[in-house]
């Protein structure tokens, strides 16, 4: 998601510094050039050849080194992101000041590109007033911060914020101010992800083997294009997507009555979730005991939570519908899209290897509103969820474009 992308990763000298490196390594899968800059500090608890090893370039730590004589301006201005991680009380009171007596803080005066600041020290350190200025001053300036966060620092526990949050989050912040611009930035995407459960007695409920991953995918790639995303979940073992608002539910019909609240603000809905179809019709008020033997369970249809959304859609939003199907998938999502009134409708076969549930990877069709239809190869469903914004992003380029000639 990052090719062809120029990241600066400044590491200052704090503890923290060690998890910079796992930072180094995720920029650099996901297709970024990274350059390393090492304050002196930084340099006595990761040396450069580390650094080196994880990115494929040269490290850059001094001023005075021959043939890096103007690295100090020209990596600054010709990057498209400046990460600091850690950020030290030191480095950033030195920063505020525009002071540069070392590479890493006279790249920082001669930058071009934004900023983005993982704060990390000592609890009291963070809370001393001149920290407090520089951080300020630093904002003010455009610097995006991450944390600090609360947790266990080098000296013990703490409740107060001070630790550098982990390195997934600072990446998952560079990601967006990287991919933000395109046609989701600013509006609001709503998805849902997961099973949903409907109980047969206290115990015992019926669901199925969705496990969210593709639902989480999206939340987290919407987020990253500069998008206020809402996630509302069935239950899920996952982690919660870097910068989502997480609403968390239970049965079919409490995740219908979640998207009904949300529904007139969003922008995009995509309906990723895979809620029961079925509920019991008289739930036991207490657990049935094994002893008394087979029971039949009569059962009755739950809500249909995507067709509910109809005709009461927010005029001018986009709406993604998913079919996941066992024969004739095509033809049988061809026929949901239409009955729905979507948009769009991303289709997989749920007998496929490698596809459907409880796995890494997905192999999708989408069908758009006028025909289009766009193949997406067996990958991860990170890459799935790429692709299916990619398509959402192009319609509503697309609607807007229509609209505005219609004026």
């Amino acid at each position: 998601m990052l090719e062809g992308r120029r990241v600066l990763l400044g590491v200052s000298g704090g503890i923290a510094s060690y998890k910079s490196c796992i930072l180094a390594r995720l920029l650099t899968q996901a297709g970024a050039r990274v350059s390393v800059a090492l304050t002196r500090g930084a340099a006595q608890f990761v040396g450069p050849v580390t650094f080196e090893a994880l990115t494929g370039e040269p490290v850059l730590t001094s001023l005075w080194e021959p043939s890096q004589a103007l690295d100090h301006v020209r990596v600054p201005q010709q990057v498209d992101l400046i990460i600091v991680a850690p950020a030290t009380a030191h480095l950033m009171s030195r920063a505020a000041q525009g002071l540069a007596d070392d590479l890493l803080t006279t790249m920082l005066v001669a930058r071009t590109a934004p900023l983005l600041l993982a704060p990390a020290m000592n609890d009291d350190m963070y809370q001393h007033s001149a920290v407090r200025s520089a951080v300020d001053i630093l904002a003010a300036q455009g610097a995006v911060l991450v944390g600090p966060a609360v947790g266990d620092l080098a000296e013990g526990p703490s409740s107060r914020p001070g630790r550098m949050v982990e390195p997934e989050t600072i990446f998952n912040q560079a990601v967006r101010l990287l991919c933000r611009g395109g046609a989701l930035e600013g509006s609001h995407v709503v998805v849902t992800a997961g099973p949903t459960r409907e109980s047969i007695d206290p115990v015992r409920f019926v669901s199925n083997r969705s496990s969210g991953r593709m639902g989480y995918a999206l939340a987290q790639a919407a987020w990253w294009r500069g998008a206020t995303v809402t996630l509302i979940t069935g239950p899920s073992s996952l982690s919660v997507p870097d910068g989502v608002t997480l609403e968390r539910v239970e049965t079919t019909a409490d995740m219908a009555a979640a998207v009904g609240a949300v529904r007139p603000q969003a922008d995009v809905l995509i309906m990723a979730a895979a809620p029961s179809d079925y509920r019991p019709e008289a739930p036991s008020e207490g657990k049935r005991p094994r002893a008394e033997g087979s029971f039949t369970v009569a059962m009755e249809p739950t809500a249909d939570i995507l067709m509910g959304t109809a005709g009461v859609r927010r005029p001018g939003s986009t709406t993604v519908g998913f079919a996941l199907e066992t024969g004739d998938a095509i033809e049988k999502g061809r026929a949901k899209l239409a009955r729905k009134d979507l948009d769009m409708i991303v289709i997989n076969d749920a007998l496929e290897p490698g596809a459907g549930f409880e796995v890494d990877t997905n192999r999708v069709t989408i069908i758009e509103r006028d025909g289009r239809m766009t193949e997406c190869p067996l990958q991860t469903k990170a890459e799935v969820a790429t692709a299916i914004l990619d398509v959402v992003e192009r319609h509503r380029v697309s609607k807007k474009t229509v609209s505005g000639a219609a004026n």
